[in-house]
């Protein structure tokens, strides 16, 4: 028997430290060892604002799959190349996965964020179906005019982990930030908020990328040093995954302060290692972090992050308070899904959206 096959396309290359790739990553995994047949096709250019290398790249890769595949294109490729998946739309069975809209990104001025709304809009209607990172996403794309029934969610998975024990008995409390430091992941706001809280006792590592915002990352670490926070809050770019382990194994609390996200996979990573979460209401994170396991704030509410980080860090209290979220987040993680039923959810998603003969 013939197996399934599947055409990946991604900007750049897969193996990248974001949530997005490592997705797309791990979906591709599961999905061979599903028995199905996937060629990745890591494209050229600039993305997402896509410059003439990466609209050619798009436009010959799809041009080069044979008529009838299945392909699926990750919509940092697609979302502004309405164009190339257009002319290939009638010959190829597309998919498209919707991490969350091009126009959601923080930080966009007001033309921009209307140019890539409408070219969205347009390379979605292309497509036989999306797939999307969350329920969140689903309704989401109401907006650009995608019908309920062309969508289907399929959340991230996560691994099994050892429960993190926190920092030395002697250090104090360890707060961790996981993500690119671009200006939709609000670093600025929690440098802010640390400035307020140098009377207490923490320190803070933010992991993730230098290179996605040079200049915003220029303005964080610009932050830090002017707060004379220099030896409390560290930068420390990209991780390997066993480097991203042991960060997460000694913090004491997970803090992301984004101001949207489409689903939000480090604040997973963070609950399937029982730490209690201080993030925000932005995107799809009320789904994400339950309740019991976590303080919400809104987006951009510098007042309100010092507060919810100074109860957690305070004492009498904070330390019970923390306690009381990581518990809660070791029984959550229980309920999380893995990269194999992910896998499973993804190959049903597209089958269903792209079915044989549909060409």
């Amino acid at each position: 028997m013939t197996p399934p096959e599947l055409h990946f396309v991604v900007p750049g290359p897969i193996d990248q430290r974001t949530g997005g790739y490592i997705y797309d990553a791990r979906i591709v995994s599961g999905l061979r060892e599903l028995g199905w047949s996937v060629a990745v096709h890591s494209l050229d250019g600039v993305f997402p604002d896509p410059d003439a290398v990466a609209s050619a790249s798009l436009a010959s890769t799809l041009a080069a799959i044979p008529t009838g595949r299945r392909v699926v294109i990750d919509g940092l490729a697609m979302g502004a190349l309405p164009t190339p998946v257009n002319a290939e739309a009638a010959r190829l069975r597309v998919v498209s996965l919707v991490h969350h809209p091009l126009a959601d990104e923080t930080g966009l001025d007001a033309r921009t964020r209307d140019r890539f709304r409408a070219s969205e809009r347009e390379a979605l209607a292309a497509c036989a179906g999306v797939v999307v990172t969350s329920t969140f996403t689903t309704r989401r794309l109401a907006h650009y005019g995608v019908e309920a029934d062309r969508v289907r969610a399929v959340h991230p998975g996560t691994d099994r982990c050892r429960p993190a024990v926190g920092p030395a008995h002697d250090h104090p409390p360890a707060l961790l930030c996981v993500g690119s430091v671009t200006p939709r992941k609000g670093h600025d706001v929690l440098v802010r908020a640390l400035a307020r809280l140098r009377h207490l006792s923490w320190t803070c590592v933010c992991a993730g990328s230098l290179t996605a915002a040079p200049h915003f990352a220029e303005v964080v670490d610009r932050l830090i040093r002017d707060a004379r926070l220099d030896g409390r809050v560290q930068l420390i770019g990209e991780c390997d995954s066993e480097r991203l382990d042991a960060l997460y194994h000694h913090a004491s609390l997970f803090v992301l302060p984004s101001y949207y996200e489409g689903y939000g996979m480090a604040l997973s990573e963070a609950l399937a290692r029982g730490l209690g979460v201080v993030s925000t209401t932005g995107g799809a994170i009320p789904h994400t972090v339950p309740n019991e396991a976590g303080l919400l704030v809104e987006p951009g509410d510098e007042a309100a992050l010092t507060a919810a980080l100074r109860g957690l860090l305070a004492e009498p209290g904070g330390r019970a308070q923390c306690g009381a979220l990581a518990a809660a987040a070791s029984r959550y993680a229980e309920t999380l899904p893995g990269w194999d039923e992910a896998a499973e959810r993804f190959a049903a998603a597209v089958q269903d959206l792209a079915p044989d003969g549909n060409v």
